[in-house]
């Protein structure tokens, strides 16, 4: 929490102490996302939190005891492991701060196992010290099994602790060690041998005049030193931008990561306001991508209308209908006539063709991208069809048209003449951590589970169909080119 908000910050916990975070997606300092029986669930500042039940529309009904501010939760073995710091951050004028935690079996209120354990204090700060024990982080490290906590504001320093992964205790005689300055409600995560620590820096707590946003440094230990793209050690306030304000929206704060997939991976965080939303804190998901070895936000992926080109090849799916020539006067190019005006060629129409196509269903095929009719798509989300993590599903129409891409019961693609609404017309289209995407149907015909397995798939230059998705090949990998 900002210091220099403290004030604004203490009046907004009073009124959540009356009242339970409500709506969707309304949360501050969200914990990174966490599943529980197909469900995602994220805990934020004041207690409670939000439930969704398919990534995309979320809704407040999340529980956690002991209020305080900015949680973090984690699971670990057949438990979810909380914390939290219980004051500090200026709350109540001091920074006398005390972080928790504490275990549940279960995140669902309703389950039988849902029960907290006593909570444990594994760090404090007494106020007086140029230090803020609030807003930690946890990780796991994959290649030790070690658990360790990053916490701290503005005022001092973020510090490192380890515990126990096994108890949620301080390792007995482990001393907390500077890691960062002039950043807060950091988190750490691991990736491909480096130790990456997101800090948010900026101010918070003040609506759409806040100027948080999420900057990060690595190293090759989890005790650092920590250093951005250019050398600049965190501990000298250094950071790499990896998401600021943008979209309608300002102010992110909090990160936390969560892998869907290899390759498919979510950012998760609060923006401090959302100016479609009366200016509201709400909860943020993006695409999260890795550029030459640094973490950076994607775009939301909103739809348009593109031509959508394989990686394999970089052709263009289109329909399999018969190219139609474009009408040019001709001139020799060895010998032109400069003193002519110069003439612009109109784009080929969707009037021009559609008459030449078949009737009812047309295979799709990929081909050399030429601008014309039947290789531009229109992506439309279709919000009442639900959604994932950070999309709702689209349908995918030729432009201009009602013929939707559907997938089809023996793992093929084709287009139909009209869009019904069916769930093997609605497609999932993820970024992957490359920059490219995926597009998965999202369900199969006659299989009674969503699909998880089956993309878009360039069998072949020019041979699309569905076959389970597969990172490591440029064939699992499609773009999207503005027409």
């Amino acid at each position: 929490m900002k210091t220099t908000r403290y004030f604004l910050l203490a009046l907004w916990m009073q009124a959540l102490t009356t009242q339970a975070q409500v709506g969707q997606p309304y949360i501050h300092d969200p914990s990174t996302l966490a599943e529980c029986n197909g469900k995602y669930y994220t805990f934020g500042t004041g207690g409670g939190g939000l439930i969704s039940d398919d990534g995309w529309s979320w809704h407040s009904g999340a529980e956690r005891p002991g209020g305080g501010a900015a949680p973090d939760v984690m699971k670990i073995g057949d438990r979810y492991l909380f914390i939290y710091g219980a004051t500090g951050g200026g709350l109540g004028g001091g920074h006398n701060g005390r972080i928790l935690t504490m275990w549940n079996r279960s995140l669902d209120p309703r389950s039988p196992d849902f029960r907290f354990t006593t909570p444990v204090e594994v760090c404090s700060s007494d106020g007086l010290e140029d230090q803020d024990a609030i807003d930690p982080g946890l990780l796991l490290d994959p290649t030790t099994g070690r658990l360790w906590v990053c916490y701290g504001t503005y005022f001092g320093s973020i510090r490192l602790i380890e515990l126990d992964p096994a108890t949620g205790h301080r390792v007995p005689g482990n001393v907390e060690k500077d890691i960062a300055i002039d950043c807060e409600a950091t988190d750490l995560i691991y990736r491909d041998g480096w130790y990456y620590l997101l800090g948010t820096h900026g101010t918070c707590c003040d609506g759409v005049n806040s100027t948080y946003n999420i900057v990060v440094g690595r190293s090759r230990s989890v005790e650092g030193p920590y250093e951005d793209n250019v050398g600049r050690e965190m501990l000298r306030g250094g950071g790499r931008m990896v998401i600021a304000a943008g979209d309608r929206v300002c102010g992110p704060g909090h990160f936390g990561r969560t892998i869907l997939d290899e390759g498919v991976e979510v950012m998760s965080c609060h923006f401090e306001a959302d100016f479609d939303r009366s200016g509201r804190s709400v909860l943020g998901i993006r695409p999260l991508l890795w550029k030459n070895g640094w973490p950076v936000a994607g775009e939301r992926f909103r739809g348009g209308t593109f031509e959508i080109a394989s990686e394999r090849r970089g052709y263009a799916l289109e329909l399999a209908v018969d190219f139609v020539r474009i009408q040019q006067e001709r001139e020799r190019f060895w010998n032109m006539d400069t003193s002519k005006p110069l003439k612009v060629i109109p784009d080929q129409q969707l009037e021009e063709v559609i008459a030449t196509w078949p009737q009812g269903d047309i295979p799709v095929r990929c081909g050399d991208y030429m601008f014309r009719p039947h290789q531009l798509w229109t992506l439309t989300p279709v919000d009442e069809a639900g959604g994932y993590l950070s999309n709702p599903y689209f349908k995918i129409v030729i432009a201009g048209t009602g013929r939707a891409l559907t997938a089809t019961a023996d793992l093929e693609v084709k287009t139909t003449s009209e869009y019904h609404g069916t769930d093997e017309q609605l497609w999932r289209v993820e970024q992957l951590t490359d920059g490219t995407f995926r597009i998965m149907p999202k369900r199969i015909p006659g299989q009674p589970q969503l699909n998880t397995r089956y993309v878009l798939y360039s069998a072949a230059d020019s041979t699309p169909t569905l076959a389970e998705y597969d990172f490591s090949s440029d064939n699992s990998k499609w773009n999207f080119r503005n027409k």
